[in-house]
């Protein structure tokens, strides 16, 4: 798949705020952004931008874009429970994990298996913690030539498609990876057309709240992503517009990513 790489809408935590939190804690914020892709990769089959603002120096969240032999491109974007340094360690050893299934596995369903299976060998080896090891997660890999999609949502707030006046969600077919050992897990499918928008983003932009302590909460979402055009680096803008102007906090209370694609309306040349 022929792609070129351009600079991503991506903000990271300042040098100062890191710092505060001492030179230790600096040095693995530094670390962490860096298994983030700082830039998001504009296909032939679409466009892609990405937001990411953390609460803290380290935080749970994670996303990626991962190139496939057959020309495939995986997309994905989680949530590891709690917070904070602890988090940051799990999100590590997903991300990680999740780059290897990649080379091993050629199907969502089979990514997030092992995935599962991973976190839970962690998991038994202390009760006590067994709850950090476990991580909302989307997982969907994108056919260019078709613009089908086949995903596994593991308990991650569902992914919303624009198309035209109507609106998709992308609701959950797996508890998320990391609970159960035994669980019930169902990949999912979605055809895109030409000039769909795919919105992914993780619960922060949901639960951010104002001085009122109201939430932005999914209504106010879906109205704006039905509600906002112009392109995707816009699209990125004017959200983070809306939430500063709903009166979120800043910095925000949980870490808030998200991800558009653009689906062209016309293919290469077109």
């Amino acid at each position: 798949m022929a792609s070129e790489r351009v600079e991503g809408c991506r903000a990271e935590p300042g040098t100062a705020t890191a710092l505060r939190h001492g030179p230790v804690v600096a040095l693995a914020s530094r670390i962490q952004q860096l298994l983030l892709p700082r830039t998001a990769p504009v296909c032939r089959w679409g466009c892609i931008g990405v937001m990411n603002r953390m609460a803290k120096a380290l935080g749970g969240d994670y996303f990626d874009f991962i190139p496939m032999a057959d020309g495939r491109e995986v997309v994905l974007i989680g949530d590891v429970t709690g917070h904070d340094i602890q988090s940051s360690v799990v999100m590590s050893l997903v991300y990680g994990f999740l780059h290897h299934c990649a080379l091993t596995a050629d199907t969502p369903l089979g990514m997030v298996s092992q995935l599962n299976r991973f976190l839970i060998r962690f998991a038994d080896r202390g009760v006590e913690l067994d709850h950090h090891f476990s991580s909302t997660l989307f997982l969907g890999i994108i056919d260019p030539a078709s613009l089908r999609m086949e995903y596994v949502n593991a308990g991650h707030v569902p992914p919303l498609v624009q198309r035209g006046s109507s609106q998709y969600r992308l609701s959950p077919t797996a508890p998320p990876v990391g609970f159960f050992a035994e669980t019930e897990m169902a990949p999912g499918s979605f055809r895109f057309e030409r000039g769909d928008r795919l919105l992914l983003y993780t619960d922060g932009i949901l639960d951010a709240s104002n001085g009122a302590g109201e939430v932005f909460g999914a209504g106010r979402l879906e109205a704006f992503l039905a509600a906002t055009g112009g392109s995707y680096i816009r699209f990125m803008d004017e959200l983070a517009a809306a939430l500063r102007a709903f009166g979120a906090n800043d910095p925000p209370d949980d870490d808030c990513s998200a991800i558009v694609i653009d689906f062209w309306e016309t293919g290469p040349g077109g």
